[in-house]
């Protein structure tokens, strides 16, 4: 296979950032620090008029006078003066600008929408390659590139499309606790040259990318999206979240990336019929892919719930229904094997299983998930976890905790945590409950087991991983 064009765009040897600043204020200092943080191995350029040195690196008053190649550029500089910087470009032989500066055609204005399209002709001319304007650029932690100081070092296998910059940003900070981390995320902006398309066939053929999720606001081409994203899907989980979905959406659309929002029923039936799935929310987003991350296939609905008590079982089953699940009721055979125990509840007991009504203390959620583990009825397992929360509990600690869930060997079923805290504030941030459900979340990813916040959440992820493999599994087979 061919390697894609976009492949090089994140292998720099040498990056310059034109209008690098020292002041921690400006975006001259964001993204010149964390190439530092993050350790990047290139070369490094500052590019100040006024400093002949920023954050300990020698500076240079323009491109032109960097003495070496600089392969790609980071531009904080006003839109004004991007198109002498073009100039400067060619005899360092840049071969890709990141443009972070704004002010272009998202403005609505027609004088900033044909300076825009005046530098990408001058690109082209000179054989550049633009990603935006009005974007974050690259956040590759495997190279040390990053455009935040605030995001993990650790690496994944998740690629990341965004047209927002801050949802790129904020979606990074937001899955780190939940156990998922990227391989390679692009913030794209306006997509004035390169666009969603390009990126989409780039992660498709990535190998050190196993799932892709995007953030799309409006698209340039439509019949090619809908090419790029169904041979995407087909090789690996694509989960979109699109901005801009109702009256007052688009409008903000308009006006942060010049793209136009369309109709959403439009985009649910295009997402459907490529095989991708669509999130709500970054919220759903970091949630789906938590589940694609740590579970296996699963392709039933059936539910088995242990763990909560009278009402919160009550409403787990409300909740997982309403999701698309299937909570069947409790097994006979499993009925049986309790009755046999002695375990005096076994005809009461039901699915959501309600621990509150056990007799038997040393019954626990960890005996009811190991029977309903091995039941051929259920296709996967969902074990409710609030937080302790009595004096008595106070001392106990995080394996403690997790011996009533049974877990250390593992569960021969794939298994949903809803790990939360409830009733803390900030004020509490240091109580012990808190400090002790931070740890069996630890735990529970360290075990493979994706957490969630609520029931709700968890129960809408598990149906998004089941809707994928079912749809995989219908596809027919290919022609030998």
């Amino acid at each position: 296979m061919a390697i894609h064009p976009v492949e090089a765009i994140f292998h720099p040897r040498s990056i310059a950032v034109v209008g690098a600043s020292g002041n921690p204020s400006s975006w001259g200092y964001g993204f010149l620090a964390p190439l530092l943080e993050f350790g990047y191995q290139g070369k490094i350029y500052p590019v100040n008029l006024k400093h002949p040195e920023v954050l300990g690196i020698k500076a240079y008053p323009s491109l032109g006078e960097i003495p070496d190649p600089v392969d790609y550029v980071i531009s904080c500089i006003p839109a004004s003066e991007i198109l002498k910087m073009l100039e400067d470009c060619s005899p360092r032989g840049v071969k890709t600008v990141h443009l972070f500066t704004a002010r272009f055609s998202e403005t609505g204005h027609q004088q900033a929408a044909e300076l825009e399209q005046e530098i990408l002709r001058e690109a082209k001319k000179r054989g550049i390659r633009l990603i935006g304007p009005n974007c974050m650029g690259l956040y590759y932690p495997r190279e040390g590139i990053s455009f935040s100081d605030a995001l993990s070092k650790q690496s994944g296998t998740v690629g990341f499309i965004s047209q927002s910059g801050q949802a790129a940003e904020e979606l990074v900070r937001l899955a780190a606790p939940r156990g998922v981390y990227f391989s390679k995320v692009i913030s794209y902006g306006n997509a004035l040259d390169l666009n969603e398309c390009d990126f989409l066939d780039y992660f498709s053929q990535d190998e050190k990318t196993n799932m892709i999720l995007m953030y799309v606001e409006g698209i340039r081409n439509g019949q090619r999206f809908i090419d790029s994203l169904g041979q995407a899907a087909s090789a690996k989980p694509v989960i979109i979240l699109k901005g801009g979905r109702g009256e007052s959406g688009g409008r903000a659309v308009a006006s942060h990336t010049a793209s136009l929002a369309g109709s959403q029923m439009i985009w649910e039936a295009l997402i459907t019929q490529a095989g991708a799935l669509s999130a709500e929310n970054l919220d759903e987003l970091v949630d789906v892919a938590a589940a694609f991350s740590f579970l296996p296939p699963i392709n039933g609905r059936k539910v088995g719930i242990t763990g909560g008590g009278g009402g919160a079982s009550v409403l787990a089953a409300d909740q997982c229904e309403e999701a698309g699940l299937d909570v069947i009721p409790l097994p006979m055979e499993i009925r049986e094997e309790l009755r046999i125990r002695g375990i005096t509840i076994w005809d009461w007991i039901g699915n959501p299983a309600d621990m509150s009504i056990r007799e038997d203390p040393n019954f626990c959620p960890g005996d009811m998930l190991e029977v309903m583990a091995k039941n051929k009825n259920f296709d996967f397992l969902m074990a409710i976890m609030y937080e302790p929360h009595h004096k008595r509990q106070q001392g106990m600690s995080a394996d403690a905790y997790l011996e009533q869930y049974k877990l250390a060997g593992g569960c021969p079923k794939p298994l949903l945590a809803v790990a939360a805290e409830k009733g803390l504030g900030i004020e509490d941030f240091d109580h012990w409950s808190w400090k002790i459900m931070c740890e069996v979340r630890t735990k529970l990813l360290a075990a493979h087991i994706p957490f969630y916040p609520t029931i709700k959440r968890a129960a809408k992820a598990a149906k998004k991983l089941i809707d994928y493999y079912q749809q995989e599994s219908s596809k027919p087979l290919s022609p030998l």
